[in-house]
């Protein structure tokens, strides 16, 4: 996505794309972190971990989407917006998939 914002309308707006998919990365690798430290042993204890994950998730794409665009004036919104979406949906949608 970046890659071809940067061809369709410059640099600005391929900045903000890889803005946009980097909230997502990061806030992913952070619940990722706190996932793999739980050390639970039942079902709700499982449950709490992935919960807890989750929202770890959800505030760190929060406030970096928050400092995003309190700090970068230069910012494209849209393309910003469009390029975080998509990378939630594809790291939402990784779940459903199957090794056979």
């Amino acid at each position: 996505m970046t890659i071809a914002a940067a061809l369709l309308a410059g640099a600005q707006t391929a900045v903000s794309a890889a803005a946009g998919g980097s909230v997502s990365v990061v806030a992913g690798l952070a619940s990722a972190f706190v996932a793999s430290r739980s050390d639970a042993k039942s079902a709700g204890e499982i449950l709490f971990g992935a919960l807890r994950a989750e929202a770890v998730k959800l505030g760190i794409a929060v406030l970096l989407l928050w400092l995003v665009l309190a700090n970068y004036a230069e910012v494209v919104v849209g393309v910003f917006v469009a390029a975080f979406i998509v990378t939630m949906l594809i790291f939402a949608m990784a779940f459903f998939v199957r090794e056979y």
